[in-house]
């Protein structure tokens, strides 16, 4: 008989994942407008403004982790999210740029303890049996409010003001936190305190897993940044907005069967099949404006199918990687395999942002994502050829 994967605590940390992300990208799209038209910003400002966020949650990712592994994870999942939607309602009373950049600085660390911690927190409150699956439901909270969360923020923007939409962000953190504060969490079996070492910040023997990550994450971050622009400029006409809409569909579809297969112990069976999607899509994708270049049809047809299979390939890969990384780890440094994780991910999305934006201006956006696609090519040999033995033979689980 299968272990219970659909329990109280489980349904209640989902609810404040959801909550959490939703918070999140109901802002993100309208921050632009908002230093734009309250603090006259300029648009090379507020790229730098902006990107202060994803700086902060880059740099407490390491050192969440080892506290995670360290002290009582519950207590401190539950501050940082309360230090997250105080943030929120900080933006409100933000009356001079510098105290936004300061919130916004305190929001990214807040939020990369927060995802950290939830992450961690799920694996607790679920049977290990189920772990592929039950990630990959969780993980599918994030995509749900990524394809409802910022185009409710840019609709609200047309017809509330900015301190409605904190306002509303700030409620959603709320009742993500009353669901937070719900969950019960596993008393933890007492462990020795090991030395403090580099070990205790990053899973070493994560790092080749986290190199295939990282070269996924960039041509994931140009995608998530200059995907309209590029829309536009191969002649997309119907809303660039869909491609995300397509691209969580593809996500939520690969969530049906991905953690399963995850949990019959086919995780580097399952990270190779996103691989080849992945690849597939991203050269499709960087030829997208010159396969049909007098059927307009066609390619908008092929471009938010690409949108799909991308989905489908990342959504797929999501859940797998997270259980490879925890495999990894010894049960007592779950935050830390969590945290590298993490990170992997969120650099490479930073390169994409610097790097995307900067081969677009030099030589065009579909040799950015031609580039993009040669990164992937380059992650999949060295996952077949590196990563995928080396967890084999180092897996504790």
């Amino acid at each position: 008989m299968k272990d219970k994967l659909v329990t109280r605590g489980y349904c209640l940390i989902l609810a404040a994942n959801f909550l959490l992300y939703f918070a999140f990208y109901l802002i993100l799209p309208v921050l632009p407008f908002y230093l734009t038209e309250v603090f006259h910003t300029g648009s090379a400002a507020i790229g730098i403004i902006l990107s202060c966020y994803t700086v902060a949650a880059l740099c407490i990712r390491p050192f969440s982790g080892y506290l995670l592994d360290s002290l009582a994870r519950k207590p401190l999942y539950l501050l940082a999210y309360f230090v997250f939607i105080a943030v929120l309602a900080g933006y409100i009373w933000a009356g001079i740029l510098s105290i936004f950049i300061m919130l916004r600085v305190v929001h990214g660390l807040a939020f990369g303890m927060v995802t950290v911690a939830g992450n961690t927190i799920v694996i607790d409150v679920t049977p290990s049996s189920r772990r592929g699956e039950a990630v990959g439901y969780y993980g599918l909270m994030n995509n749900t409010a990524m394809s409802i969360g910022p185009m409710t923020g840019l609709f609200m923007q047309e017809v509330y003001s900015f301190n409605t939409i904190f306002g509303c962000a700030f409620l959603s953190g709320t009742l993500g936190f009353v669901a937070a504060c719900m969950v019960q969490t596993p008393p933890r079996a007492k462990v020795k305190r090991e030395p403090i070492s580099l070990d205790r910040f990053i899973l070493l023997k994560g790092i080749p897993a986290g190199i295939t990550l990282m070269l996924l994450s960039i041509p994931y971050g140009m995608t998530t940044t200059y995907i309209a622009m590029y829309a536009q400029n191969i002649g997309i006409t119907l809303s660039s907005g869909l491609f995300f809409t397509f691209m969580a569909v593809g996500m939520a579809i690969s969530r049906i069967f991905s953690g399963r297969q995850v949990d019959k112990g086919r995780i580097t069976q399952v990270i190779t099949f996103g691989l080849y999607l992945v690849c597939s899509c991203f050269l499709l994708l960087s030829a997208c404006g010159t396969l049909f270049p007098m059927a307009p049809f066609a390619t908008e047809t092929l471009f938010f199918t690409i949108a799909l299979f991308l989905g489908i390939g990342f959504g797929t890969m999501f859940p797998a990687f997270n259980t490879l990384f925890v495999n990894l780890a010894p049960s007592n440094q779950r935050g830390t395999a969590t945290s590298t994780y993490l990170t992997s991910w969120e650099f490479g999305i930073g390169i994409g942002l610097v790097a995307g934006g900067y081969l677009a201006q030099v030589t065009s956006f579909d040799s950015a994502y031609l580039a993009g696609a040669c990164l992937t090519i380059v992650s999949a040999f060295y996952f077949i050829l590196k990563v995928a033995p080396h967890y084999h033979k180092n897996k504790l689980r």
